[in-house]
């Protein structure tokens, strides 16, 4: 199943994106009217990027990609889910917005784009659907201009070592077997019709970090979080406006983590 894991969790996220598109959550009525759906924490480690060209990895349907082009940035969005590049592409097409969006898997994307860029983005539940990093890193240094930057936030490895409720360790924090699981619901649409198989993997920090040095990819600042954005989770409490953490677990655990690493210019 490890093998197939690319169509398997496609099937998932075209699902997936269906369920969305309609959600409370991702409040895409009010995106196209043009609120933004990005976050502080990105939009401070992004800093001013009119003028800049930005890949964003694993965009999902685009709502964030956008948004980097409302701030003046030249965007190209990617993602292997089918279903949401088509309703990438229709939102782009509604806003009005210069985004660019292609259709692959992240390790194949060399195949699909001849460019650089000035900043390779991504964030919030990627890399746990890869199973390799090191071919990731290899990705983004591909794609990057020399003295480029990679932006990441991401959820903390800490995060998914927990069962659902954060009662008990039930995952390793290591990156082992794949984790292969039905899950019922999404984090947008708990109660979701939506019932459908997924391959995943956890990667500790110091996977991450190795990954992107053996890429001379420079880390310019680590930073952990202790809330998450998105109301995502069991058992979360909104202690702050947009910030939410584990009712039970208050402010004990890292939720989130960022990188900025720069391509040396060699």
């Amino acid at each position: 199943m490890e093998e197939d894991y690319i169509s398997i969790n496609k099937t998932l996220w075209n699902k997936k994106t269906e369920v969305h598109v309609q959600s409370e959550f991702y409040d895409v009525n009010s995106f196209l009217n043009g609120k933004s759906s990005l976050n502080d924490i990105e939009l401070n480690l992004l800093g001013d990027i009119k003028g800049k060209t930005i890949l964003h990895l694993q965009c999902h349907f685009g709502q964030d990609s956008i948004s980097l082009s409302r701030l003046g940035a030249e965007v190209t969005g990617v993602d292997f889910s089918d279903t949401a590049i088509e309703m990438a592409q229709q939102y782009a097409h509604k806003t009005e917005a210069n985004t660019q969006f292609i259709c692959c898997n992240v390790y194949d994307l060399p195949q699909h784009l001849n460019k650089q860029f000035d900043i390779v983005y991504t964030s919030y539940g990627t890399i746990g659907w890869l199973p390799n990093l090191e071919k990731w890193a290899q990705v983004i240094s591909h794609f990057l201009k020399p003295k480029g930057q990679f932006v990441f936030v991401e959820f903390h490895p800490v995060v998914w070592i927990f069962d659902n409720d954060f009662k008990f360790i039930e995952y390793n924090y290591f990156k082992s077997l794949p984790i292969i699981e039905t899950e019922t619901g999404t984090y947008a649409d708990k109660s979701a019709n939506v019932s459908k198989t997924s391959v995943s993997w956890n990667h500790s920090l110091s996977e991450v970090l190795n990954s992107l040095i053996k890429q001379k990819l420079e880390i310019n600042s680590f930073e952990e979080y202790d809330y998450s954005p998105y109301n995502c989770f069991n058992n979360t409490i909104e202690y702050e406006a947009n910030k939410f953490r584990i009712q039970h677990l208050e402010n004990k655990i890292p939720m989130l983590f960022s990188v900025v690493a720069t391509k040396k210019n060699y």
